[in-house]
């Protein structure tokens, strides 16, 4: 949210007393200055360096799922909120002195919260949808310090205005502005790539501690320095100024709730086909700050005549990308939806700017824009997902920004459209009816476009595709369709389960065929192969990491166990359901619920796995937190001496080779990678990384027969230190 550019100086009440005119004599001391600049800048590089850094802290204890990001951006929005409404009621109500005996015993009490660094208690046990976890995490750790940021920036340009008259807080506000692009830009850029995660943290707190003693010195210089005069020859002078109508504040928050839904919607677009990381965090909120920082620093920024035109060029590259067809290459994917997004956040922030009321109601001004900011986080957060079966955030966003646009040139007495010479606002109207049909948008995407990544993967033709079910949950958008596929050169018809873009396993609804592997798990996968070659006679003991359908249930034979570990509850329904593998596994089958990682970390002892099995998908690439050093020493744990460690490392747009490859080189492990091509009995194709600590388990004719040269480049992640940029340009 912004920071004011103006001095925040409230409408003074009958008996109060006001702040007398600055004559160049009467500024306060210079020394009181420089501590409110430092304290602001120091506030706002803190307050946005720990939104990535709780993010990521928590993020893997969740599953790597997009939605603890958006679950994050809501808590923030919502105490941004209130910091702001904090900040407008004791500068409004309370005097100088009260005010800052208050703000001090804030900042204490802050302070007890510090460490910020989440305690292993408060690490998830179930697979249930954790957004009360997340939000009573945040509030735990970082909620009272960030409600203390967040009243920062608009205390002290009241303070400033009090103490130092004749100054224009403009300094204040740019200080602040780059501290926050500075904080955004180097926490991917410079930080986490240098420091481990806990020590980041460790020193944000001493940071925080530092900043609560530059703010309460703040406070006390400000009610020392105050001096008064009665409030009524000032209240003269403003009798004309009329405050704000309902409408003008409507408008406000309609211009504030569009940018922030757009935000979080954007975000979760991108990393749900890609993946949930700190930079494709960033980099939007970025974008959003930036066109803040522009359209309230100067109205030449904004020109309707320039963003108008190039907000509907980009809404209508962000259609196409949202259209069936949706393999395209990842910066247009990136680079569209985030253009998109920029140009729509410049209209509403400009508009807005445009609208900004007298000085002396600056504080209900931005006390309404934080609220719609927090409207837009608790619509994304919470309101879509119970009320929505489909995702339908991005394309309300964009609708609506479509329909800002032309409200502006219908109500504007001075556009062309209100004139009678509409100009660009037939475009605007044109752009405003083709996005109203992206609410059908999601339909069309499941009546054609998984059929055809269904015909692209198996070379064969889709001639039917149906919706059975749909469900939204917290860890993605779960669809079960019918479609007709290739098997021995005949067409079966079959079922297909998916999270988004993902596929997550199909089986051919012959009765007949519900025995057989297929998808990426087909007995030509490396997987398969694995699976397939042990000898009859032994029970095997194996982990699968991610359910989807239950597919590897057809390798179990009697004697087997096998032991599935699934976070989202509602897939385990649907495979045993809607699908047939967990029904007719011919071993010992359990299901735990909950992230992979921590329940093997709360396994009471080692599970002697002869075949360990990765395979959680969320979006394109697994969950990072899952491909570090120290998760495979996890792994290695609970294999047997002669184990088999199976990645699945097939992706459209990462090479995960070199980081698996890496991870196993770090523990010692013997590697071979098979790579598996499209066959007719309804095996896709894939890339599977077989790693295991005896080499001569992985040198069977069935294996060597399929493997691939070796790769000579290596990327070693930790749970510190990981970057899927990397693999992306390898890819």
């Amino acid at each position: 949210m912004p920071k004011s550019k103006r001095s925040l100086v409230q409408s003074p009440r009958p008996g109060s007393s006001v702040t007398l005119p600055a004559s160049p004599s009467e500024h306060g001391p210079r020394g009181l200055l420089i501590v409110y600049s430092a304290t602001v800048f120091l506030s706002a590089f803190l307050l946005f360096q720990v939104q990535p850094l709780i993010g990521k802290y928590i993020l893997p204890w969740f599953g790597g799922t997009p939605g603890v990001w958006t679950t994050c951006m809501l808590v923030f929005q919502v105490l941004l909120f209130g910091g702001y409404l904090y900040a407008h009621l004791t500068s409004r109500w309370l005097g100088p002195r009260a005010q800052a005996g208050l703000h001090v015993a804030l900042l204490a009490v802050a302070c007890l919260a510090l460490p910020i660094i989440p305690g292993e208690a408060m690490k998830p046990t179930g697979s249930r949808e954790p957004i009360a976890a997340i939000v009573l995490l945040l509030g735990l750790t970082v909620g009272l310090p960030f409600f203390a940021l967040s009243a920062t920036g608009p205390l002290l340009q009241d303070w400033q205005s009090r103490t130092h008259p004749g100054r224009t807080p403009y300094r204040l506000y740019a200080l602040s502005n780059a501290a926050s692009l500075l904080a955004l830009i180097s926490f991917p850029a410079v930080f986490e790539w240098l420091f481990a995660t806990p020590f980041l943290a460790r020193v944000w707190s001493w940071s925080f501690a530092a900043f609560a003693i530059l703010c309460a010195i703040s406070a006390v210089g400000m009610a020392s320095r105050r001096r008064t005069i009665a409030a009524e020859p000032v209240k003269a002078v403003r009798r004309d100024v009329h405050p704000p109508s309902w409408g003008t504040r409507l408008q406000w928050f309609a211009l504030a709730i569009i940018p922030s839904t757009l935000l979080l919607a954007t975000t979760n677009q991108v990393c749900m086909d890609v993946a949930s990381v700190p930079f494709l965090w960033v980099l939007p909120l970025t974008l959003y700050l930036l066109s803040f920082i522009l359209c309230f620093e100067s109205e030449r920024w904004y020109s309707r005549t320039y963003v108008m035109p190039a907000t509907v060029a980009a809404l209508a590259w962000a259609y196409w990308l949202l259209g069936p067809s949706n393999d395209t290459a990842l910066w247009v994917q990136v680079s569209g939806f985030f253009s998109a997004f920029f140009l729509c956040a410049m209209v509403c922030h400009g508009e807005l700017f445009a609208r900004r009321p007298h000085p002396e109601y600056l504080t209900g001004y931005y006390l309404v824009i934080s609220a719609g900011g927090a409207a837009g986080g608790i619509f994304v957060g919470i309101v879509a997902p119970l009320i929505f079966p489909g995702y339908y955030e991005l394309h309300l966003g964009l609708f609506a920004c479509v329909a800002l646009m032309l409200f502006v040139l219908f109500t504007d007495p001075k556009s062309r459209f209100a004139k009678g010479r509409p100009s660009w606002a037939w475009l605007c109207f044109l752009g405003g009816a083709g996005l109203f049909a992206a609410l059908l948008l999601d339909r069309a995407q499941d009546a054609g476009g998984y059929g055809i990544a269904a015909e692209r993967a198996t070379s064969a033709p889709v001639t039917q595709s149906e919706l059975l079910s749909r469900e939204r949950t917290f860890y993605g958008i779960l669809r079960v369709r019918t479609l007709e596929i290739n098997y021995k050169d005949q067409i079966r018809p079959a079922q297909l389960l998916l999270n988004g873009q993902t596929t997550h396993g199909f089986e051919y609804t012959d009765p007949e065929l519900w025995s057989i592997p297929t998808s990426y798990f087909d007995e030509a996968s490396g997987v398969g192969r694995v699976l397939s070659q042990a000898p009859a006679d032994k029970p095997r003991r194996v982990g699968v990491v991610g359910l989807g359908i239950g597919t590897l249930a057809a390798y179990a034979r009697p004697g087997d166990a096998f032991k599935f570990y699934e976070i989202n509850e509602h897939v385990e329904r649907i495979a045993r359901t809607q699908f047939h593998f967990l029904e007719r596994c011919r071993g010992r089958l359990e299901v735990v619920h909950g992230d992979a990682r921590l329940s093997l970390e709360r396994e009471p002892e080692p599970q002697n796995f002869n075949v360990l099995v990765l395979d959680a998908f969320t979006s394109d690439a697994i969950p990072m937190h899952l491909l570090t050093r120290e998760a495979f020493a996890l792994y290695l744990r609970h294999m047997a001496p002669n184990g088999v460690l199976a990645v699945h490392i097939s992706s459209m747009h990462f090479n995960l080779r070199p980081v698996v490859e890496a991870a196993g080189a770090a523990h010692g492990l013997s590697m071979v990678t098979i790579q598996s091509e499209v066959t007719n009995y309804g095996g896709l194709g894939s890339v599977w990384e077989l790693l295991s600590p005896n080499s001569d388990v992985l040198r069977t004719p069935r294996i060597r027969q399929a493997a691939v040269p070796p790769n000579a480049r290596r990327v070693l992640w930790t749970d510190d230190h990981a970057s899927l940029l990397r693999a992306w340009l390898d890819w």
